[in-house]
């Protein structure tokens, strides 16, 4: 099971581990790997809030930015169906294709969380 949560701009994917009975975390998007966990939904909330918090701090201390530097340079493979469907609502749309697909994939990962 898989859900994404996230606090101060920060995401984190969230798994439970049926073998263990704990939530895991991780925080997303991010320079470097933080995790966390904790036995309940309170507590893993908790436990997120924290280590965004802690890691911010640490971040802050030694003047190194936090958040991945991303680009903006997308290469995606689909199939030849999905491209030319893209395209067409793109032109329907009176946009060019890669300002249908910001704004599709946008959208997308607003509602995502």
């Amino acid at each position: 099971m898989t859900k994404a949560s996230s606090y101060k701009g920060y995401a984190a994917r969230i798994e439970f581990d049926a073998e263990d009975e704990i939530f895991t975390g991780r925080i997303v998007g991010i320079n470097d790997v933080v995790g966390f966990h904790a036995d309940t939904v309170e507590g893993l909330k908790a436990a997120f809030h924290e280590a965004v918090d802690d890691y911010l701090d640490a971040c802050k201390k030694i003047g190194k930015r936090p958040d991945k530097a991303y680009s903006g340079q997308l290469m995606l493979r689909v199939s030849p169906e999905t491209h030319g469907a893209a395209a067409r609502a793109a032109e329907v749309s009176g946009d060019s294709l890669n300002a249908w697909a910001d704004r599709a994939l946008r959208e997308a990962a607003r509602a995502a969380g």
